[in-house]
């Protein structure tokens, strides 16, 4: 080989050595930087963020997956959708919630708490989201009043009223609205399709604030609506629960329950050891 062409084929050698090394120095933070903007957009994008957190004062930082959320929120329960929320988009590797409560004087009574979460809980099913009731809270009493679209969205909002986590009574005082009258707007009307994370983040808070679920180890995937629940539940009534609820959620459009039975689920786990 000539002399001259060896200086070139080494010049061209290095040349791709030098762009290879740029490609990497370079792509990933870049693919990171791009990640992190889908993240941060997502989020403040999402059905929950622009539904149900329009009023508070969250800033979303995300960096290389590590998702910061700080400002405030109006309720406790805004901290977990918030971060729920967040946790479901895809590249996010950990969530560090800074968020505070507005007013820490309404934060510590459990009648406030109780009353947020009857308050979600009916915003989240697809049958009540569309009733705007007002709610009281005395001391695990409920009292709801106002318009029905009717009676037997009435007898739901009990039945599903009764369940929420630390809900004592309930005391149903909502009457059918007249004929003719349409009684609120679904949320689906509202704030248009609902993106999956905020899907997940529904269904986690729906199991969390009813009791008859609340304490179910649960793993929550949903992909264009459609849900996989996997995880363990104590008997075949609280699996069944447990689809139940989601299947009443916003938003979902079939749920698979691959969640196993307490004693099933030992078994398996003696079987592999």
């Amino acid at each position: 080989m000539s002399k001259g062409k060896f200086q070139i084929k080494a010049v061209y050698s290095t040349v791709l050595l030098t762009a290879a090394s740029v490609v990497l120095l370079l792509g990933s933070p870049v693919y990171a930087s791009t990640t992190d903007s889908r993240i941060e957009s997502s989020a403040k994008e999402s059905h929950i963020f622009k539904t149900y957190l329009n009023k508070d004062t969250i800033q979303v930082s995300s960096k290389d997956g590590v998702v910061t959320l700080t400002g405030t929120v109006a309720e406790e329960s805004h901290k977990q959708l918030a971060v729920e929320t967040v946790a479901s988009l895809p590249g996010v590797q950990i969530v560090d919630n800074q968020l505070v409560l507005k007013d820490e004087k309404t934060a510590g009574g459990s009648d406030a708490l109780v009353r947020e979460r009857v308050k979600l809980a009916m915003l989240y099913h697809r049958n009540l989201n569309s009733a705007r009731p007002d709610i009281q809270v005395q001391d695990g009493v409920v009292t709801v009043r106002g318009e029905a679209a009717s009676k037997a969205q009435i007898d739901l909002a009990t039945e599903y009223i009764k369940d929420v986590d630390g809900v004592k009574e309930v005391k149903n005082e909502m009457v059918v609205a007249k004929a003719g009258k349409t009684v609120g707007e679904k949320v689906e009307d509202v704030g248009g399709s609902i993106d999956d994370a905020s899907i997940t983040a529904l269904i986690k808070a729906s199991l969390l604030y009813h009791r008859s679920t609340s304490a179910i180890n649960t793993k929550v995937t949903t992909v264009n609506g459609m849900v996989t629940l996997s995880g363990t539940a104590q008997n075949a009534a609280e699996k069944d629960l447990a689809t139940k609820f989601v299947q009443d959620v916003n938003g979902v459009k079939g749920v698979v329950n691959n969640m196993v039975i307490g004693k099933t689920a030992e078994k398996e786990a003696t079987k592999t050891k």
